[in-house]
């Protein structure tokens, strides 16, 4: 069976993450970071071959199979579409761009190559949202009539320094770097959104970031379902909770924890989720801690997917077409769709 090639462009603290999961599927070829120590530290590291420049890598990497984009959020879709448009598949990390114009060309560039576009959202791996998944599309819930997101974490000013995290043109906003794997979650379980009212405030980081570091949200899904989220990155010191809870006309479900990691409570109508598998570790990042560390479950869906040509087992729908895949870009769009209805919304409430 070939041996993928692979290469990391960005080498930040997620790249180290992709990189250890990539030595189980294949070869780390080469690395490629603007900040020539990073790229020569991290291609060292992992025996790679390192660049400064996209456009350089590609142009002499020409054996790669898999292009992983771990560079800053506004930066995804530029490096994405560049490295389908040279024939490379491409695995982008959350969020899939900050504009739903950005995901369409990267949908449209994957699809004029011939290449697969994968987009990250690992906490659909997470055990008890993967359970709750299943027992909504089984319909053991019936009619969904509403659902709380919280999202309460901790993200000091050292987090932001010297950075573009906490910038508009490269970060976009709390709800695209920390909390986009939770609104995923919600189009992912619940469905489409048609109308949001937003506010929004910056509390705690007046002159260190340029958006919100708190926000109030509430939702009304297409479906008829409506859904609040109550979300900040104050949390005094640590990261303290990342809830969904689900109320249906024949159960109630929280999944909370941290990171959406346990099942809180259940109560449904002649059913129980009984000894789901234990959920990974969160991301460590030494001064913060990120969401749940599931790209072993990302890297085995798209490597079943490229290696076998064919499909996952566990296969849904989306926006009426099957991408078959938790890494599919149709709902990745769909919840940059989301955040921009709910930044919009807050803009219109001032």
């Amino acid at each position: 069976m070939h041996q993928l090639k692979f290469a990391i462009i960005g080498c930040g603290r997620i790249a180290r993450r992709h990189a250890e999961h990539i030595q189980t599927y294949g070869v780390l070829a080469a690395v490629c970071d603007v900040v020539e120590e990073k790229a020569a530290s991290f291609a060292q590291e992992y025996h790679a071959r390192a660049y400064t420049s996209l456009n350089d890598l590609i142009r002499e990497e020409k054996e790669l199979d898999i292009i992983v984009i771990c560079t800053p959020n506004g930066w995804h879709a530029q490096h994405s579409i560049a490295a389908l448009k040279a024939g490379f598949h491409v695995l982008v990390e959350k969020p899939m761009a900050l504009s739903v114009a950005d995901c369409r060309e990267m949908m449209q560039a994957a699809e004029n190559a011939g290449r697969k576009l994968f987009v990250v959202k690992q906490n659909r791996f997470n055990p008890p949202v993967m359970a709750l998944k299943e027992a909504i599309d089984a319909g053991r819930l019936g009619k969904i009539f509403s659902v709380q997101l919280n999202c309460f974490w901790n993200r000091p000013a050292a987090y932001y320094a010297d950075s573009w995290r906490g910038t508009k043109e490269w970060d976009g906003g709390t709800l695209f770097t920390q909390f986009s794997h939770f609104i995923d979650l919600l189009y992912w379980m619940i469905g489409d959104v048609e109308n949001v009212f937003a506010v929004m405030g910056n509390f705690a980081h007046q002159d260190v970031i340029e958006f919100e570091d708190t926000g109030a949200v509430i939702l009304e899904f297409e479906n008829g379902a409506i859904g609040t989220i109550n979300y900040t990155v104050n949390s005094y010191q640590e990261n303290m909770e990342g809830s969904l809870t689900v109320f249906g006309e024949n159960g109630t479900v929280k999944i909370g924890g941290q990171y959406l990691n346990e099942m809180e409570y259940q109560r449904i109508k002649n059913f129980q989720f009984k000894e789901l598998p234990k959920s990974n570790a969160a991301n460590q990042y030494g001064t913060y801690t990120g969401s749940m560390s599931n790209h072993d479950k990302v890297y085995e869906q798209v490597i079943n997917v490229l290696q076998n040509e064919s499909l996952p087992a566990r296969l849904y729908r989306s926006g009426g077409r099957s991408d078959g895949a938790e890494t599919n870009t149709f709902d990745a769009m769909k919840t940059v769709e989301i955040i921009q209805k709910i930044y919009n919304a807050a803009i219109q409430s001032k």
